[in-house]
């Protein structure tokens, strides 16, 4: 297998890709003949990218500077093909290719990996069907796949006149958490939750992702994007969709993959009055920031699925910068019955999947205080999942299900030109941007989107 990973400098493959595929490397999960071919415009011999590579594993890996034996074992798979890429200057990837295949063998798989802004998708496609890089080939495309309605489809089409839809992994890291792909088992595997995940006794989802970083190091990208596109179209919309799918006939990948389209697909289009943005009051002293941008850095949004199964339950989405807390985490809200106890908590039943570093699932349920009376009281009980193994981070289990073949966890055309109808009202007609105090929890109209226990 040979990994050609362009825009291997910049920051995404330094903080994310390299360090993934030396973790796999780590774990001898990497196929046992590969290669990686770093691709950019600078020249470099492999010893400088070799450098750069062992460079972005002891800054961003997960467990420290690599032991020699195992980085010596991993760099001597490690090249370097400078020049650029572009559909009239192919540059020294071909060549290098060839050498890599003179190596491990001529029917080597070829996996592209465009770590690079979505601007240049459609030219890199080309290219790679130009230079005849693209049959057989998979490709990986990161977040976001197109900028608006009208960019997704360019994108889209231009994809397909190179690939087929096989081919095509479009990654969203937050689909390989241990927790999200905990979503299914817990449901499908213990009927005491899979009979209550409906509208009787649910009375809402929140899907809450706070930060409390600002903008500063990546602030061109984020004034041109917004919270909304950046967090709430991608990441946001694919949670809401692993919760709400309808069971699908299997765990495989052509089975999640339409139980995950199918709800999308009833996935309501957003009604602006049901979405706040915010702007924290730092915002506009951000070096490279104009004065008087709206660009938001909240958002908090209402969604609802028209299927009979969550008829009336909103979908809660927030998420925003420089806020009082950082978390990501999925709540299941569940309805307090009927019966003879009263004044019970709004949040007293709540399942909810910690989405953050190893995952956490966590139950709270309303209790018999101790003692004489029967004052009631909120227990909370947690399963760390990293006490059940040593799971992969996202990126590492994504990229290693781009070298299996397995697209379960990736995102499928049709359920994304689904979800930029539902996104169409909000960008055609965004709501006003209120300011924040950084630190806070938001502009307080967000709170009037939760239900009686308000935003756990």
């Amino acid at each position: 297998m040979i990994v050609v990973l362009f825009g291997s400098t910049g920051d995404l493959a330094k903080r994310m890709v390299l360090p993934s595929l030396y973790e796999l490397h780590r774990r001898r999960l990497l196929p046992s003949e590969w290669t990686l071919i770093g691709n950019g415009r600078g020249d470099r011999t492999d010893d400088e990218f070799r450098s750069h590579v062992h460079d972005s594993i002891v800054e961003f890996g997960d467990d420290g500077p690599p032991s020699e034996s195992d980085w010596q074992s991993f760099a001597d798979r490690v090249h370097y093909a400078g020049g650029g890429f572009a559909v009239d200057d192919a540059g020294q990837l071909p060549d290098v290719i060839e050498r890599a295949r003179s190596e491990i063998g001529a029917d080597a798989t070829l996996v592209h990996y465009l770590a690079l802004p979505p601007t240049t998708f459609a030219a890199y496609t080309e290219a790679l069907a130009a230079h005849d890089l693209a049959a057989g080939a998979r490709v990986v495309y990161e977040k976001p796949f197109g900028t608006s309605p009208e960019s997704f489809t360019e994108l889209d089409e231009a994809v397909h006149r190179a690939l087929d839809e096989e081919q095509v992994y479009r990654i969203d890291h937050f689909l390989g958490k241990e927790s999200t792909q905990n979503l299914h088992v817990l449901r499908f595997a213990n009927g005491l939750f899979e009979g209550a995940w409906n509208a009787k006794h649910v009375e809402e989802i929140q899907i809450d992702v706070p930060e409390t970083l600002d903008i500063a190091d990546r602030a061109g990208f984020y004034d041109a994007t917004g919270a909304f596109l950046d967090m709430i179209v991608t990441h946001l919309f694919q949670v809401a969709a692993e919760v709400a799918m309808e069971p699908p006939t299997s765990l495989g990948a052509d089975d999640l993959l339409d139980a995950r389209q199918a709800v999308i697909a009833a996935f309501r289009p957003l009604d602006p009055a049901e979405v706040v943005y915010g702007q924290y009051e730092g915002y506009r002293a951000t070096e490279g920031i104009a004065d008087d941008s709206s660009t938001e850095t909240f958002v908090a949004a209402r969604l609802w699925v028209d299927t009979d199964r969550w008829h009336g339950v909103p979908f809660l989405l927030r998420t925003g910068k420089m806020l009082d807390r950082s978390a990501q985490r999925l709540s299941v809200v569940f309805r307090r019955p009927d019966g003879p106890l009263t004044k019970l908590p709004a949040d007293g039943t709540v399942l909810t999947f910690d989405l953050a570093g190893d995952g956490a699932i966590q139950l709270t349920l309303t209790v018999k205080r101790p003692g004489s009376g029967t004052d009631l009281d909120v227990a909370r009980m947690e399963v760390p999942l990293d006490t059940l193994g040593d799971g992969l981070p996202p990126y590492a289990r994504l990229i290693a299900d781009v070298l299996r073949g397995d697209r379960s966890l990736f995102t499928r055309p049709d359920g994304l030109a689904h979800v930029w109808e539902v996104a169409t009202p909000v960008l055609q007609h965004p709501p006003e941007v209120h300011p924040y105090p950084d630190g806070s929890r938001g502009p307080a109209a967000a709170a009037d989107l939760a239900g009686p226990g308000g935003w756990l």
